[in-house]
């Protein structure tokens, strides 16, 4: 685990940046965190980080947003999935959506309010709790797999 105290949205854009950097496919991300906390600014980092130019919208009404990066300075044609669950109704949902047949490629997962898709989803590997703080955020990053512990052996090797 991993405890970091961020103290704006540009860092957190920037811790974005570096978990873009330690992310391979397949990797599972699991955001948890209040309305408001930044969950979408951090997967905006990320999305930065690997080399998308443009809107990241937030899936709050689609649920998911799809991102193809070809040929991006981190990865060469890696696929992003963002999900945010905060109005899905029931789990069961997301397979209407097809997620089934998505989770077969190797892509990296975000995923916003992961609770809300309980027994539909593929398991973390990383999962980040962003809570509220007195000057911006405290995030508490925690490795539930190998693939997870090697991207925190990465970001302590490469501080920002």
């Amino acid at each position: 685990m991993m405890e970091i105290d961020l103290d704006s949205p540009e860092a957190q854009q920037a811790f974005g940046v570096q978990l873009a950097s330690a992310m391979q496919p397949p990797c599972v991300l699991y955001l948890e965190g209040d309305l408001g906390t930044g969950k979408t600014t951090l997967t905006r980092g990320i999305l930065r980080g690997l080399g998308h130019v443009g809107a990241a919208r937030s899936p709050t009404y689609t649920l998911i947003e799809p991102y193809t990066l070809i040929e991006s300075d981190a990865l060469a044609d890696v696929s992003l999935y963002h999900l945010d669950l905060y109005r899905l109704g029931d789990p069961e949902e997301l397979e209407y959506l097809g997620l089934r047949d998505l989770m077969t490629q190797d892509a990296l997962w975000v995923v916003e309010w992961p609770e809300r898709g309980a027994g539909f989803l593929p398991k973390a590997d990383l999962l980040i709790q962003i809570n509220y703080h007195t000057a911006g955020r405290h995030l508490n990053v925690i490795a539930r797999t190998g693939r997870g512990e090697a991207v925190l052996s990465w970001i302590r090797d490469h501080p920002s």
